[in-house]
């Protein structure tokens, strides 16, 4: 009944406001579209955050809205005993990954203190900040001493003995660390940022929470510039999935977060530091958990007003509308896994930059992130939100929505069956199709079906910046 209730909110309750807002203003005409389009990111705002729901790990609170989910993980401890309960599972599975888990924050904090107004007028501004602070609240406990910090609870290869639900565990939980011996200078370089950047979206409703998490973030920062190294040099078990392949970006990102909420110039200083030691001046055709140069280069153009960093983000969007491949129906195809996440990051990072005019073709960027997200929703001819628009996925690579309602048992045969998952999944997007739009709806085909954390990230701010959009165009109803 929550979940009813939740749905028809999101649905129906966007549609109805702007229909008033236009029946008012009298100009029809020109607001019959926004609103459309403004009920449709509305919707899938909300379902995207619905999703995280689904993923958290540890004590669930009263107000959870996921029927189907219950307490899970409950015994998660670091090798002294540390609490290490909460936090997210990564994907289908049930490890917790602090890396793609910090970048994925520090992504939703970013749209959260971008476009607040987005989240208002969808009647999700508390939720993104739920959200986030479910994050933030495990990195708090996993950061249990100024330089330890715990990057991975579970590990992959006995986890993926299990199939099943998280409430129903049966599998041992090692859990990993970095420390002074043994760094991790990516790793505590991004959970830094994350928590320097979520600081700033409780900086005006709980003072006194964002202060904490600015003072780990300070630490982290800290500890990940004294102490350098691969964070995967430490925590053996990432380096297959979730590989760093350098520390010099997540130094530089850190410092920038730290500025914007502190606006202590030290970290101005460090960050421009980091860009120059690094050699972070090259373009890159990518943003993601491992490449964060294009982030910084957009934050650095918006910060100094500078030519060299304006250049760079221009050159990156430019890239990225002109040059990078496509699908034939016009997707931006950087890579098999994560498809869709790849180009929605990028969709992201553009819609910022739209708002800079001195970058770029504010118009240009604008319309290039509504063509992508559009595909996303449905454009090409089906949509890739699952529980979403026409002919959604309906077999995620994800365990615990493909079990049925308990006390059936839940196991491999549910892996294998070429069934809809008996849990609709809201709001997650899956992987998505290959390079010639081709995709295969069976939960096997994780290269196609699989879901994550970070795969939501990029997608969810870029649907509050494409609703902004929509109210900036009914602000002239």
């Amino acid at each position: 009944m929550k979940l009813d209730f939740f749905i028809m909110s999101v649905t129906i309750l966007p549609a109805i406001l702007l229909a008033l807002i236009c029946e008012i203003n009298a100009v029809p005409t020109q607001c019959s579209k926004p609103v459309k389009n403004k009920s449709d990111y509305a919707q899938v705002l909300g379902l995207s955050l619905l999703f995280y729901e689904a993923q958290r790990s540890g004590k669930l609170p009263k107000n959870n809205r996921i029927l189907w989910r219950g307490d899970s993980a409950l015994y998660d401890r670091g090798s002294n005993g540390e609490d290490l309960t909460g936090g997210y599972y990564d994907a289908g599975d049930f490890v917790k990954f602090g890396f793609t888990m910090a970048f994925t924050t520090t992504l939703l904090a970013w749209g959260a203190v971008k476009w607040p107004e987005s989240y208002k007028a969808a009647g999700q501004l508390d939720e993104i900040r739920r959200t986030i602070k479910w994050s933030t609240d495990y990195f708090i406990k996993c950061h249990v001493s100024e330089n330890v910090l715990y990057g991975q609870v579970g590990d992959f290869p006995i986890d993926h003995m299990f199939w099943g639900r998280p409430e129903e565990l049966n599998t041992t939980r090692p859990t990993y660390k970095i420390d002074a011996e043994h760094p991790g200078s990516d790793l505590a370089g991004e959970t830094a940022a994350a928590l320097a950047a979520s600081s700033i979206v409780f900086s005006s409703v709980d003072p006194e929470y964002s202060a904490k998490c600015l003072k780990h973030a300070k630490e982290l920062y800290k500890f990940a510039d004294v102490y350098r190294g691969l964070y995967h040099e430490a925590i053996r078990g990432a380096e297959r999935y979730y590989e760093s392949t350098d520390y010099g970006d997540e130094l530089a990102w850190a410092a920038i977060w730290l500025f914007k909420a502190t606006e202590d110039t030290k970290y101005f200083d460090d960050a421009v530091h980091h860009y120059q030691h690094f050699h972070l001046k090259e373009r890159p055709n990518a943003f993601f958990y491992n490449k964060k140069v294009a982030g910084i280069q957009l934050l650095l153009a918006e910060l100094t007003e500078l030519s060299e960093y304006q250049n760079a983000t221009r050159a990156f969007c430019d890239f990225s509308m002109l040059q990078q491949k496509r699908t034939p129906k016009g997707l931006l195809f950087i890579d098999k896994s994560g498809t869709l996440s790849h180009a929605a990051n990028v969709a992201f990072l553009c819609l910022v930059a739209a708002d800079s005019p001195e970058i770029g073709d504010s118009q240009k960027y604008r319309q290039f992130a509504k063509e992508q997200i559009d595909y996303m929703l449905g454009r090409a001819g089906r949509s890739y939100v699952i529980g979403y628009g026409n002919n959604p996925p309906k077999q995620p690579h994800h365990a615990a929505s493909s079990c049925p309602n308990r006390p059936a048992p839940c196991g491999w045969q549910e892996f294998i069956k070429n069934t809809p998952n008996p849990h609709i999944l809201y709001g997650a997007l899956v992987s998505g199709p290959d390079e010639v739009d081709l995709f295969k709806d069976y939960r096997a085909e994780y290269i196609y079906t699989e879901v994550t954390l970070d795969y939501n990230a990029g997608f969810t701010s870029a649907l509050a910046g494409l609703l902004q959009l929509q109210l900036n165009t009914l602000e002239n109803c």
